[in-house]
């Protein structure tokens, strides 16, 4: 039986070892073949699976897969279930780099002067010194250097070997290997060779720069990785360590890991709010921009939600915590930015199939190469042979291919979380980009979604705060949204309300009571004209507003409009839609004139309306079947079915109501300027996946050629194995370059 969304468990599973993306491709295959394992993503940095099973799994079986490939599991770090978000200081962007730059620096100071040696006919001073001294002081450097920096590589490559793969540490252990290892000869048992007429020149320089630039390139790598996901270290610094918590008549500042859903807490001014709650008491301006890209500060008030680790610019105020460790807006949305990041797009499957059976077949060319050079080259064939072969083992490997997509992915994700654009999934930068349709949903998508007062016309002895004032007062014991716009109002405004009685609800119509001994009416014109009083103006359906009338003792005291007004942005997405070339369309459940109304307000020129949920759905699937791929704009929740229809579902909300679980994309402001950007911010990744691949592949298939010596027959030029190893370290990190670059575009295109 096939699990449900329920059953499944999320586990967390550190893998250590992993160096490369071949490694986290053998890391997925081995645990994807783990029973009752439902999924594998696995992310090289921070080095972590994420993995989807099914209850009752054994643990034991995870870190076995693990280990069977070559790499390890700390065992007590296994977590089940949902796991907290990880502590900032735990994702450490230098501590591989340090690694790689400690083992550099040593090779470097014993290549130096190895480098110095085998140019010492062209240094005057140690031009006389004998091959005889010369060759055993650069074995005895080299070294060193094979068994310490360089015996990384090494490792790695045995490991593969016990384990029946191959992989660019191959390539890397076997050139060098192989030239270390005939110098080694040379030196100790110099007759070997040249009773094969061979040449008593060493390569010791060869193997130790080649360790040494791959170590560089490693380094460089290591240090640019690590800022393409500095994005979630961002968001986790965010998050205060300690909150102010309300315990009888004192405040107390306790760990945010201590704070429970219920506990009462005071955030003061410039405080960070520790988790996401409930405004209890008092007023403030909040900082949302590093959650929702919003950078206008919002009024908070009572009553309404606050997020962690947003900043509270100005005023105090005492919240009630809602949702706190793993299950905060912050929380989930560092989870989702990881899932995201260590998922891949369909374009990166052409790239895991060719690294799949990229490494056997360079192996393959370059023994192809030394046997070529072996049999048809110039004298001395052997060391011409072993130097072209070991340039083909090196050049060949294909770091930059493995990190083409990963690190685009990356910094992309990054970047949009940063601008509070939540991907579900890699694959969904492929599917938006080919997008024509954009499908939006007015309520709440286009417009505020509730409605506002935005004119009150009193008449006769009251004024319009006196008007609302009682309206207000006899609408507080409604729930209906027109009436609660006017309890809004109010409190906007600092009104003292009073409590009415004798409540009467019409559903439909209107309301009628008491406030302060007076008898109040309140509702439409039908309302008005059943209660015996006549009032004059249209209920204003037609042009999109509501008017509310009041009568008091009998007699009309005046009236309110109410509209649910245009989001600020709207029409400017709508446009930037329109310029990118995308149709734009709008769905309304409202009437089609009051559709219409919104519509050319903002400048959409396709209106469906009215539709409920389910004909939204059908709408979707109309669009769909006429051949366009339909993006839905909704909330997540009321437009559920349309989201789930569309080839991709984008749920806009507010950043504490929102669907992550629903919608291909989360847009954490209620902004709809955030689409387009979401668009561009696709297309930009994805352009700059497809750039590194294609000099990814450019690079190996012209650069395999030039070193196995295709242009020495013409030219008379071929590629040193020093040369191959300084182009292939350049190459991985031209690649990393042109993906942090995608950073910098997002940002200043957001």
């Amino acid at each position: 039986m096939a699990a449900t969304m329920d059953e499944i468990l999320n586990v967390d599973l550190p893998v250590e070892g992993m160096h490369c993306a071949a490694c986290v491709a053998r890391v997925e295959q081995a645990l994807k073949k783990v029973p009752l394992v439902v999924d594998a993503s696995v992310l090289l940095d921070p080095g972590k699976a994420h993995l989807k099973v099914m209850p009752g799994i054994d643990r034991s079986q995870l870190i076995q897969a693990v280990r069977a490939v070559g790499y390890d599991v700390p065992e007590e770090a296994v977590s089940t279930g949902e796991p907290a978000a990880p502590a900032a200081d735990s994702l450490d962007e230098n501590k591989e780099y340090r690694r790689y730059r400690s083992r550099f620096l040593i090779a470097l100071g014993l290549t130096v002067p190895i480098m110095i040696l085998s140019m010492k006919h062209l240094i005057p001073g140690i031009s006389a010194i004998p091959n005889a001294w010369a060759n055993p002081i650069m074995f005895l450097l080299t070294t060193p250097i094979m068994l310490g920096p360089g015996s990384i590589f090494f490792r790695r490559a045995w490991k593969a070997l016990l384990h029946k793969f191959a992989d660019m540490d191959t390539l890397v252990a076997v050139g060098t290997g192989v030239a270390y290892l005939y110098s080694t000869i040379v030196v100790l048992f110099p007759n070997v060779l040249t009773s094969h007429r061979q040449m008593s020149h060493v390569y010791f320089d060869t193997a130790a720069t080649i360790i040494t630039l791959i170590l560089l390139g490693r380094m460089l790598e290591a240090k640019a990785r690590g800022k393409t996901s500095s994005a979630i270290r961002a968001l986790l610094n965010l998050s205060p360590k300690t909150a102010r918590i309300i315990k009888g008549d004192r405040d107390e500042d306790v760990p945010v890991e201590s704070i429970r859903v219920g506990d009462r807490l005071r955030v003061r001014p410039g405080d960070a709010i520790p988790v996401d709650g409930l405004v209890e008491i008092g007023n403030a301006l909040v900082d949302e921009s590093m959650v929702t890209g919003e950078s206008i500060p919002i009024h908070k008030s009572q009553g309404d939600q606050v997020i962690g680790a947003t900043i509270n610019q100005s005023g105090s105020f005492v919240m009630i915590a809602q949702r706190v460790g793993k299950d905060t807006v912050l929380s989930q949305i560092v989870r989702m930015v990881e899932i995201a990041q260590a998922s891949k797009p369909p374009i990166q499957k052409l790239a895991d199939k060719v690294a799949g059976i990229f490494v056997p077949v360079v192996i393959g060319i370059a023994a192809v190469t030394f046997l070529i050079w072996w049999l048809l080259g110039p004298e001395p064939r052997f060391v011409e042979a072993m130097l072209s072969a070991v340039a083909v083992l090196i050049i060949s490997c294909p770091c930059a291919m493995g990190l083409a997509t990963p690190t685009a992915v990356t910094v992309g994700m990054g970047a949009g979380a940063r601008q509070g654009i939540l991907f579900r999934a890699a694959e969904t930068l492929e599917t938006i980009d080919k997008i024509d349709t954009i499908v939006l949903d007015k309520t709440g998508t286009i417009t505020q979604g509730a409605p506002t007062v935005t004119a009150i016309r009193p008449s006769g002895e009251f004024s319009d705060q006196e008007l609302l004032k009682i309206a207000a007062s006899l609408e507080r014991a409604s729930e209906h949204p027109l009436g609660q716009a006017l309890v809004h109002a109010a409190r906007d405004r600092n009104l003292a309300l009073d409590e009415p009685t004798d409540i009467r609800t019409v559903p439909g119509k209107g309301i009628s009571g008491k406030v302060n001994g007076r008898a109040v009416i309140l509702g439409n014109a039908g309302w008005m004209s059943q209660n015996g009083i006549a009032v004059h103006g249209s209920d204003g359906q037609v042009s999109g507003s509501v008017t509310f009338f009041v009568a008091v003792d009998g007699s009309p005291a005046g009236y309110f409009v109410l509209e649910d007004p245009v989001k600020e942005g709207s029409k400017e997405a709508i446009v930037s839609l329109s310029a990118m070339g995308k149709q734009v369309v709008m769905l309304s459940g409202d009437k089609s004139e009051t559709a219409k109304v919104i519509a050319d307000q903002v400048g959409v020129k396709q209106v469906i309306a009215p539709v409920l949920p389910d004909q939204k759905l059908d709408a979707i699937k109309k669009l769909q079947e006429g051949g366009n791929r339909v993006a839905m704009v909704g909330d997540g929740i009321n437009d559920a079915p349309a989201l789930a229809q569309a080839d991709v579902g984008i749920a806009i909300g507010t950043g504490t109501d929102i669907a992550m679980e629903s919608a291909d994309v989360t847009l954490m402001s209620g902004d709809l300027r955030a689409v387009p950007k979401a668009l561009d911010l696709s297309h930009k990744t994805l352009r700059t996946i497809k750039q590194n691949l294609f000099w990814a592949f450019f690079y190996n298939v012209i650069a395999i050629p030039v070193a196995a010596g295709v242009l020495y027959p013409f030219f008379g030029f071929r590629l040193s194995p020093t040369i191959a190893a300084a182009a292939m370290a350049l190459s991985s990190v031209s690649v990393v370059t042109n993906s942090l670059r995608l950073k910098k575009a997002i940002t200043s295109r957001g």
